[in-house]
């Protein structure tokens, strides 16, 4: 963070105002039932809507949440603190508690005109929570949340008012009945309930499990996700109106998640990316003569016009340089899984318009090669950080599998360094969602961006974080989810001036194999020549190594 004097004042300033304004406190993690006044208040609509934000500068993420999927991100600048603003009916001379969930630095709550309260610094989430009392003539209020200037992005989540709505209807909802399971996993349960009624009209339900509200919906169902397999929960339901009345708790309902699936075995992968049209490519048989290696990734299939494969975009699928080179891998008893997509050109994920179509691209290129294995390389804005193509690329995914027994399909992506990015997070979900079926979830774990990374620890870091991830998501224990999870780095220099030595990925290799993952790649064969002090290159990687050594120490990666 660059720090500069005024930003400093201004901060000082606002920090003082707001302990004058209201005696806040810092709680642990519980909540008390109540009646939520706000519209939106934990933003499980997957949009803004009841909220006002300044600048342009909120958006819903679905990671780092609280509970539920999604919370509030408030990407605070050096000249907007990112506000957001809600206004509510309410009754004079009344008092109300206003709490939320909150992470970032210097993250404020309050009442506009009136109390506040804040937090200097949470790197987890830590609940805000504070009092105030409506005048004697005030019908509404201005809740809000903001950052500081120049603090970076804050998130919020629960966002909870409670205390009796404003107006004159004070008549609850009719208690929701009927409620049932519509389908369960390993890490979700969906649940239905026959709607409630009321005098005005209901605006929205709550699901409790136990005392915690855990999903918010304005229909009549609801999915609860983020549980352990083989274990029963208890929910209930309430309706809610306009007005801030909430009716009584329906019958519970005692839901078992389903145990966990075990994963076909034996599915291990030493795979270096091979990019026949850039950067001097070598002969494939030369590089496993010398090194050991079986396998390559083969980059990268794109669109050559519409929904129609084609190496590079360009090249045929066969009769071509691409068909001969695999032809003598297999002669010299080795094999390869080609990348579908990349970090640019024309891709068929936007292309194709839906998974059918997508997934008869992808048929294409199995039936091109009797393909065991597909790796789609997810990547950039109009693919990894595309909800509509993520699902596109899953679906798609799901349907060739179905239609191809026995064949491994990979997703490779992008990742911080504690783990997956927010589209990471979503693609992890969304693929549990849609019963992809996925095989394999590899990382690309370096240009995190700082050319100073230990790229051995950060590298394991975010391996973990993906762990975590696959374990919460589907309920898989430790053993399961590393056998699910593939690592694809960078030898040498990286776009960001990272370093990874040999001494690095001989320690990568070996924490693979320790671990037991399914996968091992690096970009690429291509790069895999010493050229110390060469920088960022095509053909070599930067540093002091000898011919094919990244490659030869991923021929020993054997899960």
């Amino acid at each position: 963070m660059r720090t500069r004097t005024h930003t400093r004042t201004r901060l000082a300033c606002g920090l003082g105002a707001a302990v004058l304004g209201a005696a806040a406190v810092l709680t642990s993690p519980g909540s008390a039932f109540g009646a939520n006044l706000l519209t939106n208040g934990d933003f499980e609509t997957g949009t803004l809507n009841g909220w006002s934000c300044t600048g342009g500068l909120g958006s819903v993420v679905g990671s780092p949440v609280h509970g539920g999927g999604k919370a509030l991100a408030g990407a605070a600048s050096s000249s907007d603190n990112a506000k957001c603003t809600q206004t509510v009916s309410v009754q004079p001379n009344t008092t109300y508690t206003l709490s939320s969930w909150v992470r970032g630095n210097y993250v404020y709550l309050g009442v506009t005109g009136g109390a506040s309260t804040w937090t200097p610094a949470a790197a987890g989430y830590s609940k805000l929570t504070l009092s105030f009392t409506t005048g004697a003539s005030q019908t509404s209020a201005e809740i809000y949340l903001n950052g500081w200037y120049g603090q970076g992005t804050y998130y919020a989540d629960d966002i909870s008012l409670d205390g009796p709505g404003g107006g004159t209807d004070t008549t609850a909802p009719t208690t929701p009945g009927g409620l049932t399971s519509t389908g369960k996993s390993s890490s979700s349960v969906s649940l239905s309930w026959a709607a409630s009624t009321d005098n005005v009209g209901v605006t929205g339900y709550d699901v409790y499990r136990g005392g915690t509200k855990v999903a918010t919906s304005t229909t009549t169902g609801a999915t609860v996700t983020g549980l352990t397999a083989n274990t029963s929960y208890t929910f209930t339901v309430r309706a809610r109106d306009l007005a801030g009345n909430t009716s009584a708790a329906s019958d519970s309902l005692t839901v078992t998640t389903d145990g966990t699936t075990t994963p076909p075995t034996g599915f291990k992968q030493a795979a270096p990316y091979l990019y026949l049209g850039w950067g001097n490519p070598p002969s494939a048989t030369t590089v496993m003569n010398a090194t050991g290696a079986k396998w390559f990734t083969m980059a990268f299939i794109l669109s050559s016009g519409g929904c129609n494969p084609a190496w590079d975009g360009q090249r045929a699928l066969t009769g071509g340089v691409d068909q001969s080179t695999i032809n003598a891998i297999r002669a010299a008893g080795g094999d390869i899984v080609p990348s579908i997509g990349g970090w640019q050109g024309n891709k068929l994920g936007p292309n194709c318009s839906t998974p059918e179509a997508l997934a008869g691209a992808y048929q294409k290129v199995i039936d091109a090669y009797g393909l065991k294995a597909v790796d789609v390389d997810i990547e950039n804005t109009d693919e990894f950080e595309n909800a509509v193509v993520q699902d596109r690329i899953l679906g798609a995914l799901k349907i060739v599998k179905q239609n191809n027994p026995g064949l491994r399909t990979i997703l490779t992506f992008g990742t911080g360094t504690t783990g997956p990015t927010s589209w990471g997070n979503r693609l992890i979900e969304r693929a549990r969602a849609l019963n992809a079926g996925i095989d394999v979830f590899t990382i690309m774990p370096f240009d995190f961006g700082n050319a100073s990374t230990d790229m051995y620890a950060s590298t394991v870091s975010a391996t973990e974080g993906l762990k975590t991830k696959l374990k919460s998501t589907f309920g898989w224990d430790d053993a399961t989810a590393y056998a699910h999870i593939g690592i694809s780095g960078m030898n040498g220099i990286s776009d960001t001036q990272e370093t990874t030595t040999i001494q690095n990925w001989t320690d990568i290799r070996d924490w693979a194999n320790s671990h037991h993952i399914a996968r091992l790649a690096f970009w690429s064969v291509n790069r895999d020549r010493g050229c110390p002090g060469g920088g960022l290159q095509e053909s070599c990687s930067g540093i002091a190594q000898s011919d094919w050594q990244f490659t030869s120490l991923t021929a020993g990666f054997t899960g």
